[in-house]
């Protein structure tokens, strides 16, 4: 006999499970914080792994390592610059608040020569705040120092986690396969497979994406002679996978560095235009061609999923955020009963494709005709 039971109760079991699922989050960081990234280079380096072992024959192990190194020495390579370029540019505060001090006192006297507005009175306040701000540059500097050597016990065993998830992932598989029956083994590999494809798509386009901006970016502030002009164009390249938000706070930061600096407003204007131009190629042609729409999520989604992520792992959970999210999507996609929740999830380009090809259609064709779309077309008619 079958017990029916009423949607209020339902619902509020939901309600209750998503509680408790945030409450063991919170109380398990420690583990999956490093456990999430090492899934998300697992899914990075699977690839690279697959053709190390079929196309050289090397071993897994041997193959699983090198990777791991080669991620290793990437990532330290772009830490190791982004902090002597934010340490040298927290010894040039005194010197930016200096110039900013002199600026309102232009702005000041500007206004009494031109409107008789008087002096407030409170640029001396305003320039000893300014100055003060080396101080806390210098606190904040000392914090991340302190919580990377504190992160650091943490992200040792990321690639140990990397290493066990590549080695024994036939192990996980057979693991997967005791929950389904045998006739139905064959569809959840296929979907599987699936949603691999895809996130391996998506997140390593994202990394595509963020070289490409970074590049454009450093190469528009490098023309306006920008000092620290690679530092800024990275630093706001990462911010663009917060949708508006992020290249907001990516072009303010240049823009007040470069007024700071020099003194006038147009040298500031230029700044904020090469970013909004990077923007525009970005959001228009850049990301469409690499990423694609199949994953692709719209900004509301994406802010909320910031906030939430910020909120349960803080700094860790806001760059988990993105990419996690579209992993739920693509799940929910392929579930059926969880299918409104990806549609709600979706970017409007994804719902309306036609308009979205009225954009970037002609420059997919010419993408295609370059030859992306045979190599797609030969992979799809040769599996193995």
């Amino acid at each position: 006999m079958e017990i029916k039971l009423p949607d209020y109760f339902k619902y509020t079991v939901i309600i209750l499970g998503i509680i408790l699922l945030i409450w063991l989050l919170q109380m398990f960081q420690s583990v999956l914080v490093p456990l999430s990234f090492a899934m998300l280079f697992a899914l990075l380096l699977l690839p690279l792994i697959h053709d190390l072992e079929k196309k050289f024959r090397i071993p897994r192990p041997i193959a699983i390592l090198l990777s791991i190194v080669l991620i290793v020495v990437v990532l330290g390579l772009v830490i190791w610059f982004l902090s002597v370029q934010l340490l040298s540019l927290t010894s040039e505060l005194d010197t930016i608040g200096n110039n900013i001090g002199e600026l309102i006192d232009k702005v000041q006297n500007f206004l009494y020569q031109k409107f008789g507005i008087i002096p407030s009175g409170k640029s001396e306040l305003v320039r000893n705040a300014v100055g003060g701000l080396q101080e806390l540059a210098t606190t904040f500097l000392g914090n991340t120092i302190s919580m990377t050597t504190g992160a650091l016990a943490a992200f040792t065993i990321v690639p140990i986690f990397v290493f066990c998830l590549l080695y024994y992932r036939d192990h996980l598989q057979q693991f997967m396969f005791l929950f389904v029956s045998k006739d139905r083994r064959s569809s959840m590999m296929q979907t599987v497979s699936n949603i691999q494809s895809v996130v391996q798509s998506y997140i390593s386009g994202l990394m595509i994406v963020i070289v490409i901006v970074s590049l454009l970016n450093s190469a528009g502030l490098l023309i306006l002679g920008v000092k620290y002009a690679i530092f800024f164009g990275i630093f706001a390249s990462i911010l663009t996978i917060i949708p508006y938000i992020g290249i907001m706070i990516g072009a303010l930061l240049p823009a007040l560095f470069t007024l700071a600096s020099t003194g006038h407003l147009i040298d500031a204007l230029l700044v904020v235009v090469v970013f909004a131009f990077v923007q525009f190629l970005e959001g228009n042609f850049i990301t469409p061609l690499i990423v694609g729409s199949r994953v692709s999520i719209n900004p509301f989604a994406a802010i909320v999923a910031l906030l939430v992520g910020g909120e349960i792992w803080g700094a860790a959970g806001m760059i988990l955020s993105i990419p996690f999210i579209a992993m739920l999507k693509v799940v929910f996609d392929v579930y059926e009963p969880l299918k409104p929740i990806g549609f709600l999830l979706a970017d409007i380009d994804d719902v309306a494709p036609k308009r979205h090809k009225k954009v970037t259609g002609w420059l997919q064709e010419i993408w295609n005709a370059l030859g992306r779309g045979k190599r797609n077309n030969d992979i799809d008619n040769n599996p193995n």
